[in-house]
């Protein structure tokens, strides 16, 4: 019997994690692990990371996932375009997809939004600084259950401008303590697949453990997730006119 459950595939380079003892200590099942467990059971979720066959996103795992989560951030270069075509194809097919913090500029997000996603950064390690994290579309399904804002105790800053499109919807704008604010909730529609990027989760700091960024994700992937007919969706090629043509000859 099949599962009716959502199906999720959590994708993370999983470098940091292996070659960073600071890291390795807070995530030391990767952060990929770490949200699927903050998650449980709600979910069938799969594990896929960079050092896999095929980077753990082959035909058979995308066409078994209706969200992708994207975590990226040293490696970006190292994942393969014909990865990343497939992938984009399976999003313009329905599949939703999940980008956090520095998967901005993933491939598959740059290939997506169609601009470099370059974004204003400063040093904010190793302390980091306070992140608050505004919601200010609050009945928005991503934002459901969520406080008026909440905070993150140390986070990695990211500031205006962001090089994106103007998204579908803007639902969080972070202010950081050094004064920069961030567009940090936004969502996008590519062909029939729902795309949303989350700001949080820098890989040294406890991000992927907080419960309000947890249940944002958890809201998204309701959210993302393929709700209609993809055959209706489908070109078709008729050779017969509906309407009769008057060629006027």
């Amino acid at each position: 019997m099949m599962s009716d459950k959502i199906r999720v595939t959590i994708w993370n380079e999983f470098v940091h994690e292996k070659n960073k003892d600071e890291v390795r200590k807070l995530y030391p099942n990767g952060m990929h692990k770490a949200i699927a467990d903050g998650l449980g059971s709600k979910y069938e979720i799969k594990l896929a990371s960079l050092d896999m066959p095929e980077h753990g996103l082959t035909e058979t795992v995308l066409n078994e996932t209706d969200v992708l989560i994207w975590w990226g951030h040293t490696a970006h270069g190292k994942v393969e375009d014909a990865i990343v075509d497939r992938v984009h194809a399976k999003i313009l097919d329905g599949m939703g997809l999940i980008v956090l913090h520095s998967g901005h500029f993933s491939k598959i997000f740059k290939k997506l939004m169609g601009t470099k996603c370059d974004l204003h950064w400063r040093v904010s390690e190793p302390a980091g600084e306070k992140e608050r994290i505004w919601v200010i579309e609050p009945y928005h399904p991503i934002c459901k259950g969520l406080p008026e804002y909440f905070e993150l105790p140390n986070e990695e800053m990211y500031g205006e401008r962001f090089d994106i499109p103007e998204p579908d919807k803007t639902l969080f704008i972070s202010w950081f303590e050094g004064g920069e604010v961030f567009r940090s909730g936004l969502t996008y529609s590519r062909g029939m697949g729902k795309i949303f990027y989350f700001r949080p989760g820098h890989e040294t700091f406890p991000s992927f453990y907080n419960k309000n960024v947890l249940q944002v994700i958890d809201n998204a992937i309701e959210w993302a997730c393929f709700s209609g007919t993809r055959d209706t969706m489908k070109v078709s090629h008729t050779k017969v006119a509906l309407e009769k043509i008057n060629t006027g000859l």
